[in-house]
């Protein structure tokens, strides 16, 4: 019985000691379609362009400097693209602050950058969804562009 006992007491010990794989699904979704919600919403004031790597962008004037935006939101009840556009929208929305900050109009080559790992697409950021977090990170140069 004592045997019985210590075995399962051992068990559960090592079960509970062993690393839970969490939940980390990728997707792929749309930027135009956060750059129309943060702008119906009023979170983007238009003000800052968006560029995703790839994609044809005005002649660029200056290149500044480079910046990574790393944005999650709590994804627990929420439905996977809205809670992606929300993050996605909260990295944009500081990418214009710093923008406005340091004079430039746009965000270029923008590419996903989650984990450091570079993702380019011409038309879709990355997004990571888990149990109860969900995260974008985005990369990209600040520059002036011709309006």
């Amino acid at each position: 019985m004592k045997t019985v006992i210590a075995t399962t007491l051992a068990t559960l010990l090592l079960a509970a000691a062993a690393p839970a794989s969490a939940r980390d699904d990728a997707h792929m979704l749309p930027l135009k379609d956060v750059i129309e919600l943060g702008k119906a919403e009023g979170k983007l004031d238009g003000s800052v362009a968006f560029y995703l790597e790839g994609q044809k962008t005005p002649k660029v004037l200056q290149k500044m400097s480079s910046d990574v935006s790393n944005k999650k939101t709590n994804s627990a009840g929420k439905d996977i693209d809205r809670a992606c556009q929300w993050a996605a929208l909260s990295a944009l929305i500081a990418f214009q602050q710093k923008a406005k900050q340091i004079g430039a109009n746009a965000v270029i080559d923008m590419v996903s950058y989650y984990k450091k790992n570079t993702k380019a697409s011409p038309t879709d950021y990355e997004c990571h969804d888990g149990a109860f977090v969900t995260g974008v990170t985005l990369k990209g140069s600040y520059a002036k562009v011709a309006e």
